[in-house]
């Protein structure tokens, strides 16, 4: 039972947080009174804050930067369910948990609230379902991404014999 639990649990979740995703960009993409609601609010925190802009539709977090993100994160669970290839599924997974971690922390901590759309606060719980998803997913895909991060820093940090090999002469001297 455990064994069935521990093999279908990253697909279940990574097709609920990937569906969820997807279905959110059609607001996001399609600039939905909704989503201008949102962003429009967050923008004018941002810019009583001295930040105006930040969550505008050029800004940083602007609601298409959120949604290429959140496509991104949908697009690397899916490929991820692939045997080959699980450690994009943790990658996705980590996305996902970093784009919902922001969503919850700005409903709790801003003038947006938990209900900004006067749903009950139907969004607000759906980005914390899809918050634990994605943390369930990183706790289960932990070893995937330890060694996606060995495999980074391999690429990027340099061997340390090679920084201590003794320089030879160019060959044109």
């Amino acid at each position: 039972m455990i064994s069935h639990i521990k093999r279908y649990a990253p697909i279940g979740i990574s097709l609920f947080a990937a569906v969820v995703f997807l279905d959110s960009l059609r607001f996001k993409f399609t600039d939905h009174p909704n989503t201008q609601e949102i962003f429009g609010r967050l923008d004018g925190w941002a810019g009583a804050l001295g930040a105006p802009g930040l969550f505008g539709h050029t800004g940083l977090f602007s609601q298409y930067v959120i949604g290429s993100a959140e496509l991104l994160a949908s697009s690397l669970l899916l490929i991820g369910l692939l045997p080959r290839f699980t450690r994009l599924n943790a990658l996705g997974a980590l996305i996902g948990f970093a784009v919902m971690s922001g969503a919850v922390s700005f409903h709790l901590f801003t003038p947006l609230g938990i209900d900004p759309n006067n749903d009950g606060g139907g969004l607000f719980a759906a980005a914390l379902t899809i918050w634990f998803s994605a943390l369930a997913l990183l706790v289960i895909r932990r070893g995937e991404l330890i060694g996606l991060a060995g495999d980074l820093a391999h690429a990027f940090i340099a061997n340390a014999k090679s920084q201590t090999a003794p320089m030879r002469a160019p060959a044109h001297a």
